[in-house]
């Protein structure tokens, strides 16, 4: 069985040297993902949930990785399809629990304006549909 070890090496391959839209390393983000979820499972997903959308790593990857099903599942549901409406996304992934988890950590994480220099128009948008996803899948708490 596949371990939070392995999957944060994996995680720091895939997104070693990438930047996210403030210019701070990209691995932050799953890192901090990962500290606002609980047990072993929910940190795994975490640490792994934009392995397989940001780079050429499939689900079958992890499988021979040797991580559990269910959390092969709930990468899979974080994973946003090509063209797949936002709102869409949120409604498949929701009926995963540990996704469901993971997914509210990371618009939380997304959501911490404390890394902005300033709120455009453009932000302001994606916040909106962040905080309208959060509250969706806040209910189930």
């Amino acid at each position: 069985m596949a371990t939070l070890d392995k999957a944060i090496r994996i995680a720091a391959e895939v997104h070693g040297g990438q930047k996210d839209r403030y210019e701070a390393p990209y691995m932050l983000h799953p890192i901090r993902v990962m500290m606002r979820v609980s047990g072993e499972q929910q940190r795994i997903v975490a640490i792994l949930h934009d392995v397989v959308e940001d780079s050429d790593w499939t689900l079958d990857d992890l499988r021979q990785q040797e991580f559990a099903e269910e959390i092969v599942e709930a990468v899979d549901c974080l994973t946003k399809r090509e063209g797949e409406p936002y709102m869409d996304y949120i409604s498949r992934l929701e009926a995963d629990q540990i996704a469901r988890a993971v997914k509210l950590a990371d618009l939380e994480d997304n959501m911490d304006m404390r890394r902005l220099d300033k709120f455009s128009d453009k932000d302001a948008d994606r916040f909106g549909r962040y905080h309208k996803a959060w509250w969706r899948l806040k209910r189930y708490d």
